[in-house]
């Protein structure tokens, strides 16, 4: 089963060992060191960023790191989203990242968007749908979400997070599931 707690500094040790993996430092090219892990992640520990950075759990063990943000909040990356594709009022967006890389290949992504998924539903009953850019070199990335059932609704060129990227990005995106009617 796949758990979530808010991230807190207590944990960065074991971020700042994940966002060191070869398998994670190729895609989120974050600076590694505990100042910068602190610097960019201690203001959402603090509740200072509007974000959320939560922990998930298999089993209780601690495996990866899933982002999570209305994206209204975040106009660096809402604006240009919305020159590619509709971004409805009440979208979300996240980001995630498998660090233990013993876990990695084993269907773990795709399982943690589905809880995260599941979760926002519950949690935030404003959310319209949840939208995801990935870089389109990001392939197991980019099938994990088609896996846990986002669709590709546009693609278009967004900053790369990594600069030895192309900017090309596919946009994903799910819907509010309609409840079932009784």
């Amino acid at each position: 089963m796949i758990t979530f707690r808010q991230l807190g500094e207590e944990d960065f040790p074991l971020l700042k060992t994940w966002l060191e993996q070869p398998h994670v430092a190729r895609w989120w090219n974050h600076e590694t060191s505990m100042e910068a892990v602190i610097r960019d992640f201690g203001p959402g520990t603090r509740g200072e960023e509007p974000g959320e950075d939560l922990l998930a759990f298999l089993d209780g063990k601690p495996f990866g790191l899933v982002q999570r943000a209305w994206l209204a909040d975040y106009p660096e990356d809402l604006i240009p989203l919305s020159e590619i594709v509709q971004v409805p009022e009440g979208a979300v967006e996240i980001d995630y990242l498998i660090g233990d890389p013993g876990q990695v290949g084993k269907g773990l992504g795709t399982s943690m968007i589905r809880s995260m998924l599941e979760l926002t539903w519950q949690e935030r009953p404003q959310a319209t749908c949840v939208i995801v850019p990935v870089s389109a070199a990001n392939i197991a990335s980019w099938r994990a979400l088609e896996k846990a059932g986002l669709q590709r609704i546009g693609e278009g060129d967004l900053s790369p997070d990594n600069p030895i990227d192309n900017p090309r990005h596919y946009i994903y995106r799910l819907d509010r599931p309609n409840p079932a009617i009784a």
